[in-house]
């Protein structure tokens, strides 16, 4: 993953370090906070705070400028798990860019199926061979 790991305190509630796990690794926050309580709860607690104190000392606050960001990748359009209205987009349009994706997908593995069951394929694996 060419992503850094960052503190996210906007989003965050105490000092960011879930919201910059569930950032980091595209899931949502508030299932990154229960995971954490769980956590704590049955008998990690202890572990729980060292590394949550730890994780808010060792990482750095999230950038504010997206130009800020070393190795910075443009995030797709759209995320599985993310909310239409947080996105901006109307649901029917993130329904419509997936449905659009696995078209071209779905375009490119038939062209992957021809090229297999050809044989043009059991030539070039018979050259390989040679």
């Amino acid at each position: 993953m060419s992503q850094t790991l960052y503190r996210d305190p906007e989003n965050g509630r105490i000092g960011g370090v879930c919201a910059g796990i569930a950032n980091y690794f595209g899931m949502e926050t508030w299932l990154v906070r229960i995971l954490t309580v769980s956590a704590f709860l049955i008998g990690f607690g202890f572990f729980v705070i060292v590394a949550y104190i730890a994780a808010m000392l060792i990482l750095d606050k999230k950038p504010t400028q997206p130009d800020e960001q070393p190795d910075a990748t443009p995030q797709p359009e759209h995320q599985v798990k993310q909310k239409a209205w947080q996105s901006g987009k109307p649901a029917s349009q993130l329904i419509a860019d997936l449905d659009r994706e696995f078209s071209e997908m779905e375009a490119k593995v038939g062209q992957m199926e021809a090229y297999v069951t050809s044989s043009a394929f059991n030539v070039d694996q018979a050259f390989k061979k040679l």
